[in-house]
C-alpha cells in the first residue's frame, strides 16, 4: 500500500503525480536551505580577509577551515539534486530522482546543522573566550538535536492525537 492509497489521505494521484509533487516539495526545501547556506558561506569567506584573522590561534584557524569545508560540502549537496535532475531529465526517472534527492537533502540538512553549530562556536570563541565557544557549541548541539529528534516526535504525536 502506498501513501496515495491510505484511506482519508484525500489524495488521488498517479505515481507520476506523486513523484512530481514530492520533487516540488524537495525543491522548495532546497530553496529555503540554500539562502542560509549562502549567508553562512559568505560570512566564512569574508572572515579570512579581515585584519583580525591573523590573530586567530591554531584551534580557531582549524575550526574555521573545518567550517569552510562543511560550507563547501553543503553547497555541493544542495546542487547535487539539481545536477541529477539535469542528467536524468526526460528519462522517466523521477521516482528514482526523488528518492535520491531526498537522501541528499537530509545529508544537506545534517551538514548545515553541524555547520551552524560550528559557526556559533567560532564566533563565541573569537568574541568572548574558548570556554564561551565550547558552551555555545554545546547549547547549539542540544538545540539541533531537539529539532532533529524531539520536534518531529512531538509533531507525530500531535497528528496521532488528532486522528490524522
Amino acid at each position: 500500500m502506498t501513501h496515495a492509497d491510505i484511506p482519508g489521505d484525500g489524495r488521488s494521484e498517479t505515481p507520476t503525480e506523486k513523484a512530481d509533487r514530492n520533487w516540488n516539495d524537495i525543491l522548495q526545501e532546497l530553496r529555503a536551505v540554500q539562502t542560509g547556506t549562502q549567508l553562512i558561506t559568505g560570512f566564512l569567506l569574508a572572515v579570512a580577509f579581515q585584519p583580525r584573522f591573523t590573530d586567530l590561534d591554531a584551534y580557531e584557524v582549524g575550526l574555521y577551515l573545518v567550517l569552510v569545508v562543511l560550507a563547501g560540502l553543503a553547497t555541493v549537496l544542495g546542487l547535487a539534486p539539481i545536477i541529477m535532475h539535469r542528467q536524468l531529465f526526460g528519462r522517466r526517472q523521477k521516482p528514482r530522482l526523488v528518492r535520491t534527492a531526498n537522501r541528499l537533502l537530509i545529508a544537506l540538512l545534517v551538514v548545515v546543522s553541524i555547520l551552524a553549530a560550528g559557526v556559533v562556536s567560532l564566533i563565541f570563541d573569537v568574541a568572548v573566550s574558548r570556554t564561551a565557544g565550547f558552551v555555545a557549541l554545546g547549547v547549539s548541539v542540544v538545540i539541533v538535536v531537539l529539532f532533529w529528534i524531539a520536534v518531529p516526535r512531538i509533531g507525530r504525536r500531535a497528528a496521532t492525537d488528532a486522528g490524522a
